[in-house]
């Protein structure tokens, strides 16, 4: 793959921050047996690490702006592209000492009519030195390997991942439903906590199919365009195309896709 130079800029600020939060993350390793201070430690570890990543794409692209997790809308000189970013998706995991985080970093493009859509996107877990990349209409890689979705046709084989249902009791008894209608398909489902890092493994073909009923665009955009690349498919739970902004999700391969949208609707 002979990378572009904007995912060159993409990557090597997500590679340099990714270093941080792996000192950071054998210091809460150590910092469990005192269980005092982790969260206000983690949380420093995020801010910190999502200056560094603002600061090394601005010093790159100075005329775009930024949709961040912390640190909220940052306008630019040009209205037509913005970085939006998730320093440390999987937080809670990482201030247990869990290994399943990433950093997540999409270029987002809008359209006259306001219209916005992900050109470019990398999410990278320091825990496993993978970087997964994809580039609108150039394929989605990882280390340089071209990726693609899993050809799993049927449920009982398929490894699901969904996200915690927090928001409301409805979604609860909705996410409680479905587990039940998934167990009667024999399928083997999985909460791991990093919804990009989810979708970035999806795209790699690990996991089948992913769904959450509450997301953010920092979580999703750089991993909509890396499953799309891999000849994915992205529905919200409505059966529309989903997009950064969608309040649902759906990622799967073609195989699979009826028989999750059955799944999904009977939890409805």
């Amino acid at each position: 793959m002979l990378q572009s130079a904007l995912i060159n800029v993409m990557s090597a600020a997500a590679i340099k921050a990714g270093k941080g939060l792996m000192r950071d993350f054998g210091e809460v390793d150590q910092l469990q047996i005192s269980r005092k201070g982790v969260s206000n430690f983690v949380t420093k570890s995020d801010l910190r690490t999502e200056k560094l990543l603002q600061r090394e794409l601005a010093k790159a692209r100075p005329d775009f702006g930024f949709l961040l997790e912390e640190g909220g809308e940052v306008a630019g000189k040009s209205a037509e592209y913005r970085w939006v970013i998730d320093p440390l998706d999987g937080t809670s995991n990482f201030i247990h000492a869990i290994p399943y985080f990433c950093i997540s970093i999409a270029l987002e493009k809008r359209s006259k009519n306001g219209d916005a859509e992900t050109v470019a996107g990398v999410v990278y877990d320091p825990i496993h030195n993978e970087l997964f990349c994809a580039e609108k209409g150039k394929g989605a890689f990882m280390n340089s390997r071209r990726m693609t979705v899993s050809a799993r046709e049927n449920p009982e084989d398929a490894m699901l991942v969904t996200g915690n249902p927090k928001p409301s009791l409805r979604n609860e008894q909705d996410a409680f439903t479905l587990f039940k209608t998934v167990s009667a398909f024999e399928a083997t489902i999985r909460y791991f906590g990093a919804t990009a890092l989810d979708l970035a493994n999806l795209a790699a073909g690990r996991i089948d199919a992913c769904w959450y009923y509450t997301m953010q665009p920092w979580d999703v955009a750089a991993g909509l365009l890396l499953i799309a690349e891999a000849g994915g498919v992205t529905l919200d739970l409505e059966g529309k195309p989903a997009h950064n902004y969608s309040k649902n999700l759906l990622a799967t391969n073609r195989q699979l896709l009826l028989p999750m949208r059955k799944m999904l609707s009977k939890a409805a």
